[in-house]
């Protein structure tokens, strides 16, 4: 039995989730009101610079960092702040956020394009030492 495309996997996550313009991340989190959560590889944060401010929870431990029963629990994502998902181009994001919202989190969002879009927009980034 063929498996189902991922590409086919992140439009129907898209369209159940909330994206926002890396502008609009911006100012959510700027304000206060939301959390920006790099869920790249620390690979690519070495190789591609960072978003100031966010914090990173790797993809395959978000889960268990958000949970608060969870012995990974971090603190810095439990709260009533919206939780602004990011990946390279929006892929990973997309089925995160639409993986949270299965958790029963309301709170949740990713960046349309995601680090990519957000570079290209020309908002902050701390490049990679040695860059």
């Amino acid at each position: 039995m063929p498996i189902r495309p991922v590409k086919e996997l992140v439009a129907e996550a898209k369209a159940r989730i909330t994206t926002l313009s890396p502008e609009e991340a911006k100012a959510q989190a700027d304000s206060g009101d939301a959390l920006l959560v790099d869920i790249r590889d620390v690979r690519e944060l070495k190789r591609e610079g960072r978003v100031p401010g966010a914090f990173h929870a790797p993809r395959g431990m978000l889960e268990f960092w958000i949970d608060p029963t969870s012995p990974y629990h971090k603190p810095e994502l439990a709260g009533d702040r919206t939780l602004i998902l990011f990946c390279a181009s929006a892929w990973r994001s997309a089925l995160s956020a639409d993986a949270l919202q299965n958790f029963g989190m309301t709170n949740v969002a990713e960046i349309g394009g995601g680090f990519s879009a957000w570079r290209d927009a020309g908002l902050p980034v701390e490049t990679p030492e040695g860059s």
